[in-house]
């Protein structure tokens, strides 16, 4: 569709004017984003800056099936979750719209994939079905070429013996990780990984006691050697990415702008400008084309001058005003 054409080849000084041409596009198309809009009282026409945006809190994505059109979706991504819970549900019309994304954000922070040796340790999305994250890891995986890239699930020993072969010969490796999983695997260990990048994606998933990103980065460098730990900023409900280097400072893809909102006025949005502002974090994915690019996460965080931020905790579901505004 035409406006999907230059999503991922545009000057970032335009990413603006193409965020307010898909807000219009989705206020037009998508039934649900359409109604919350009017159920604001926001006249669309109005909306001249991307602050004067309605962000659509992410719950919905539990409650509504959240598209542009009518279309048979390629994949439906599937959040993790608690047994009983509501698990979110992202109806993808065009897998080569995520691939594309999450392509580029990798290539912008780290290279080509094929310049390095890519280990999942993802246990508990592959045991399931419909993660957003294994079909990334698994197409970066693909991209490598090289046969020690791959997935592993409880093999603790493999993976270590692994990572010794390949730390030996110096190749470049990303061994990228839910949470719980690297710590299972770090707490036992006593390495020193001098090629290796750990990034870890967050989640505990009641796995494990709750720690903070202090407590997670200091356990995994002691214990693997690392320097810094990498960070993955994602969800089931976005096809684009965020990545820390190190201290969880953020950097987000091209297709992908954070903003921050007062906590008690969900309608007050900020970008970032000359002084840092903290808030509830929204985000801009303009990969997000045929869902809703413009989502109001449950994260709290801090905005930096520079347009990178922080993720410092999370907020309670009665915080987000507007989930009450339509019932299923």
């Amino acid at each position: 569709m035409k406006i999907a054409e230059g999503l991922f080849d545009f000057n970032i000084s335009e990413f603006d004017a193409r965020a307010l041409e898909i807000f219009r596009f989705q206020v037009k198309y998508n039934p649900v984003y359409q109604r919350y809009v009017e159920l604001l009282g926001i006249n669309a026409n109005k909306v001249l800056h991307i602050t004067d945006i309605p962000f659509l809190p992410v719950g919905f994505f539990k409650s509504h099936k959240v598209v542009c059109g009518a279309f048979y979706p390629q994949a439906i991504f599937e959040s993790s979750g608690t047994t009983g819970s509501f698990n979110s549900r992202h109806y993808v019309k065009e897998l080569d719209l995520y691939k594309m994304s999450f392509m580029q954000g990798f290539r912008k922070f780290y290279g080509e994939p094929r310049d390095w040796c890519i280990i999942g340790l993802l246990p508990s999305y592959l045991e399931r079905q419909h993660s957003s994250l294994v079909f990334m890891v698994d197409a970066l995986i693909r991209e490598t070429g090289i046969t020690a890239s791959g997935f592993y699930l409880y093999e603790h020993d493999a993976l270590r013996r692994q990572l010794e072969q390949l730390e030996q010969c110096g190749q470049k490796t990303l061994l990228i990780g839910v949470t719980f999983a690297l710590l299972d695997f770090a707490e036992k260990q006593d390495m020193r990984l001098e090629h290796i990048v750990v990034m870890e994606t967050g989640g505990m998933k009641g796995r494990r006691e709750e720690l903070t990103r202090e407590q997670v980065h200091q356990l995994l460098t002691n214990k693997l050697g690392v320097k810094q730990v990498h960070s993955e900023y994602g969800m089931t409900e976005l096809l684009s990415q965020g990545y820390s280097k190190g201290e969880g400072l953020f950097y987000c893809s091209d297709t992908m702008k954070i903003l921050v909102r007062d906590e008690d006025d969900p309608l007050q949005v900020q970008v970032a400008g000359g002084q840092t502002k903290r808030g509830i974090i929204n985000v801009i994915d303009l990969a997000n084309i045929f869902s809703c690019s413009f989502i109001a996460t449950e994260d709290a965080g801090k905005l930096y001058p520079d347009g990178s931020f922080e993720v410092t905790g999370r907020v309670d579901n009665s915080d987000i005003r507007g989930c009450t505004l339509m019932v299923v």
